[in-house]
């Protein structure tokens, strides 16, 4: 994959026609001209098509008239995996955390645009004072009356965004309040694919019990059956011993699977936002088949991920905060008025006579900072270049997870059939060794081996499906988000 080698331009302000330093008219219409504007880098390319296409190219057929839903885990076709996923977006605590995160950037956006327009405040003060009436040595304790002064005011100001230093700011406030929706987005998808991959294990946790259990009922009649030809003097005690010892093994391994499958529920139960003691999801002990999985370019994955939209529109942030930082470096505009009454008493005084006012520019430029305005420009190109390197990691992550989960599936899909030949083989063994254990040709060694074989093989069998189940549902999360813009 070919992707733009990303680089910071070198600020090159364009200056202002004279008249616009000399004339405030001018100067007014020429407002918000973000002569420190830097664009940030192209948005990166992506390559023509996934290296691993063999999931897809093995169901073309079926592909042609498939599409991502938005509901996408509808495709397992699993009613209690649907209900659950309707439960986690009204009760996961970690989505209320990021919508409330969303809130926060809106209204930092909201406060850092109302930055650009006028304020407007008023007040209403009375004092009453009393000043010594003379400074002279032999009374200096005499004074005038007691003066109040009651006053009512209004004042306004207005930074003229000549250089575009308030504009970059909302801009970069506003990159940061779509970046965070689009956090949300990929939280939302993270929460829904992490409770498929918990629901998937809880269900082959339940699989491996109803397993040991039916192994415990065989096991139970083996030991019965070698028992039985000990007390007859056919088999010797060992044959008793090593019955037992199988008989023991799956009953560990049985109380094993229900203490993960509990974990299982107990995580799923903290993923819904409820405690996971008024929490129960009904034993089946079946997994949902592994859907088809709709084809898909990587152009359209770097348009449909909110983890890629987050980190670009985090780069558009820090580019605009670029031009904040230089706007520091030019004169400051700022329009004011004032006016008001101030009088001795309140009846009289909104009158024309106790009416003042004042109105002008200001004009105001650093000189000596100690380098503080330099640094905060090298800073935010840092940052720039910062996030530029996170977005570009971001796009290759995207690719890699597509890439990977596409070859996991494709070949889980194949191993889970060569373990289903396994298995049946394995089965198969077992009835004719078990068979001639009855009939005294072999020993129960051989039972054990032939027993254990099957067990193993039913094990990687569930093992593998419930790999492959994960890898299409990761796949599935990479590419089927949906978020607004």
């Amino acid at each position: 994959m070919t992707m733009p080698a990303f680089s910071l331009p070198r600020l090159k302000p364009r200056l202002l026609p004279w008249a616009c330093a000399s004339a405030l008219p001018i100067m007014l219409a020429l407002t918000g001209c973000a002569v420190t504007a830097v664009d940030p880098p192209k948005p990166a390319a992506a390559p023509a098509q996934f290296k691993e296409t063999g999931l897809w190219q093995r169901a073309a057929g079926v592909q042609a008239a498939t599409a991502v839903p938005d509901d996408w885990w509808k495709l397992f076709n699993d009613p209690v995996l649907n209900d659950l996923q309707g439960k986690l977006v009204v009760g996961n605590e970690n989505l209320k955390a990021a919508i409330a995160q969303v809130a926060q950037a809106r209204a930092s956006f909201d406060a850092s645009s109302a930055s650009r327009w006028p304020s407007l405040g008023a007040g209403l003060s009375a004092t009453r004072s009393v000043s010594p009436s003379g400074s002279g040595a032999s009374n200096p304790n005499a004074s005038n009356g007691p003066n109040e002064i009651v006053s009512l005011t209004a004042n306004a100001s207005w930074e003229i965004d000549l250089w575009g230093r308030l504009a970059q700011a909302s801009n970069a406030s506003e990159a940061r309040w779509q970046a965070s929706v689009d956090d949300l987005a990929a939280a939302r998808l993270s929460a829904q694919a992490l409770l498929a991959q918990s629901y998937f294990s809880l269900r082959t946790f339940e699989a491996q019990q109803a397993l040991y259990e039916r192994n415990l009922e065989a096991y139970s009649r083996s030991l019965t059956l070698t028992q039985a030809r000990y007390d007859a003097g056919v088999v010797g005690r060992t044959d008793v011993l090593q019955a037992q010892t199988q008989l023991k093994t799956a009953q560990a391994q049985l109380a094993d699977a229900a203490a993960q499958r509990a974990q299982a529920e107990h995580a799923i139960a903290v993923l819904l936002g409820q405690a996971p003691s008024v929490f129960a999801i009904a034993r089946t002990a079946a997994l949902p088949d592994t859907p088809a999985v709709p084809v898909l370019l990587p152009s359209t994955l770097l348009q449909r991920r909110p983890d890629i939209a987050s980190a670009e529109r985090r780069v558009a942030a820090a580019y605009a905060q670029i031009g904040a930082a230089d706007a520091a470096f030019f004169p400051a505009l700022t329009l004011s008025a004032s006016a008001g009454y101030r009088g001795s008493s309140l009846s009289d005084l909104v009158s024309a006579p106790n009416l003042f006012w004042s109105i002008g520019p200001a004009l105001a430029q650093g000189i000596l900072d100690g380098g503080a305005r330099k640094a905060a420009s090298a800073q935010a190109r840092a940052s720039a270049d910062q996030a530029t390197a996170v977005y570009r990691q971001a796009v290759l992550t995207g690719l890699q997870e597509v890439e990977d989960n596409l070859a996991i599936a494709d070949q889980l899909r194949t191993a889970a059939q060569l373990q289903r030949e396994a298995l049946a083989l394995a089965q198969t063994n077992l009835g004719i060794v078990t068979e001639q254990y009855r009939e005294g040709t072999v020993s129960y060694l051989n039972v054990v081996s032939a027993q254990t074989a099957a067990l193993g093989s039913e094990l990687s069998l569930l093992s593998v499906r419930s790999r492959e189940l994960n890898a299409v549902n990761q796949l599935l999360k990479n590419i089927a988000g949906r978020w607004q813009q």
